[in-house]
């Protein structure tokens, strides 16, 4: 008997952090392995989990999708894709 295939893997891809972000995060980027923008991030809060000012500045982001602004879209319905990119930016100061 045949084996059933298994849920196909979670896509990969790359976040990009900037600013104030950057800085919390410790790093410019990182890879993502997720189905969604909320995956994703609840990954990259546990990997920043022992940086308590990262979950703060992520609470204050905006997010694009490769290239897309996310809004006010929720999270776990934003779909990730294989080679993608997702941006962090933090509130910016100035106009």
């Amino acid at each position: 008997m045949p084996a059933q295939p298994g849920p196909p893997e979670a896509p990969a891809g790359t976040i990009r952090y900037w600013a104030a972000a950057k800085a919390a995060a410790g790093t410019a980027e990182e890879p993502y392995t997720a189905r969604t923008l909320a995956d994703a991030l609840a990954t990259a809060r546990r990997r920043h989990e022992d940086e308590p000012e990262f979950a703060r500045v992520l609470a204050r982001c905006s997010f694009l999708v490769d290239g897309d602004p996310v809004g006010t879209r929720d999270h776990s319905t934003v779909q990730l894709a294989e080679g993608g990119t997702v941006e962090v930016l933090p509130p910016f100061a100035g106009g």
